[in-house]
């Protein structure tokens, strides 16, 4: 059988070698009474807060499983436009809000929606892999700009000006960014946006982790800077709703009809329950809960980021959100691929190498998801501060 020749371009997920990898691993240390750390996935520790799930069960019981239009519940949506007028002070109708299925769901149907066969979007490097591969599956092509931690691993206006060229359709940006962790300053997201609109181009903003934020200077959704921006979100992290499979997204009025004749077609809705489920998530005790969380992502970056340069894995940048650390093993190892499944084999730690991210100085990073307790979290530094003086000596011996 003949595959599409798009599936060419479309990039193996490495991160899923390194899980599978630790599973086989982990089976093995459990018969030895010994125990891993998983700081890989990046999926909260915390499941759906109970009123999400109570929610989901009633409106199972109450049979409220049938199709509902492709935006999805007219209910959701007016939450959602709520939710960003009192916390963000945006306002956002209704009818510009798209229920999708995760925000992965979102990702394609926008660049089913605005990107060419032969096109290309600007994004930067590292970014989320599967960023790429959403391009390369409406037959466009990703094209990386390189970011250091001077810019925050962000790119600037300046560099996206200078990049576009004559295959250029638009921009894809995450902030806060999987894998760094990082945020692009408002008043620099507004020259981008500005950049991109001179060039009669889209800007697709990833704000997946946008209420996953711990720094108010970087906690403001794009879409209070200008309304031909697109936001993509998700219940899955802030709500934690991982399998749930709910995003949203928030498009320019003139999107409106054609995204609404293309989702129809291609998955006719989101899921219904889950919808339902969803409704939960904007009441008082629901986003107290989640503001919880939140805090304790907080308290847990302030633990494992110190502990990491403690033991010489600098950490360039403080993350401002989600739930990442972006570090550098450089001083301990020529390769992160290969450090990264030495540590698993020795320490039990499971970390990501920077190949998934990165293809400028890959082999220098990798990923830390601190969605793990405080003390596990602790635990790991201990390990990996071991495992590191370990190499040390080994190296002053010969």
């Amino acid at each position: 059988m003949q595959l599409a020749s798009r599936l060419q371009q479309v990039e193996p997920f490495y991160v899923m070698d390194v899980v599978r990898a630790a599973w086989e691993q982990q089976a093995q240390w459990r018969r030895q009474g010994r125990s891993m750390i998983h700081l890989s996935v990046g999926e909260p520790d915390f499941t759906a807060p109970q009123p999400v799930v109570d929610a989901g069960i009633v409106a199972l019981r109450e049979g409220r499983s049938g199709y509902t239009l492709a935006p999805g519940l007219p209910a959701l949506r007016e939450a959602i436009a709520q939710h960003y007028a009192g916390k963000h002070g945006v306002a956002v109708s209704p009818e510009r809000i798209f229920i999708t299925a995760g925000a992965s769901g979102a990702l394609t149907l926008a660049c089913l929606l605005l990107v060419e066969p032969g096109s290309e979007v600007l994004m930067p490097d590292p970014t989320y892999p599967c960023n790429k591969n959403f391009v390369a599956a409406a037959g466009g092509s990703a094209r990386l700009l390189p970011t250091t931690a001077a810019t925050r691993f962000q790119p600037t206006a300046a560099q996206i000006d200078a990049a576009w060229g004559p295959a250029t359709r638009g921009v894809l940006l995450a902030s806060p960014s999987n894998p760094t962790g990082t945020s692009i300053a408002p008043d620099e997201l507004a020259r981008i946006a500005a950049v991109v609109r001179k060039h009669g181009g889209f800007l697709l903003v990833d704000e997946i982790y946008l209420e996953l934020g711990f720094d108010p200077a970087y906690g403001r959704t794009a879409l209070a800077l200008d309304a031909s921006i697109i936001s993509i979100n998700s219940f899955s992290k802030y709500f934690q709703m991982t399998g749930w499979r709910l995003g949203w997204m928030v498009v320019p009025q003139e999107l409106v009809e054609p995204l609404t004749r293309l989702a129809g077609n291609l998955y006719i809705c989101p899921s219904t329950p889950a919808q339902h489920a969803a409704l939960a998530c904007f009441a008082p005790a629901t986003l107290a809960e989640a503001e919880r969380r939140r805090a304790e992502f907080q308290r847990r970056r302030d633990v494992i980021v110190p502990a990491l340069q403690a033991i010489g894995l600098d950490v360039p940048v403080l993350p401002d959100g989600a739930f990442y650390v972006w570090a550098d093993c450089s001083r301990h190892a020529a390769d992160s691929w290969d450090f990264c499944f030495d540590v698993m084999r020795e320490t039990g730690v499971v970390l990501v190498p920077g190949k998934d991210f990165a293809t400028v100085q890959p082999e220098r990073w990798f990923r830390l998801s601190y969605a793990n307790s405080v003390e596990n979290l602790r635990e790991a530094a201990g390990r990996l501060g071991a495992y590191l003086a370990r190499g040390n000596r080994r190296s002053a011996t010969g």
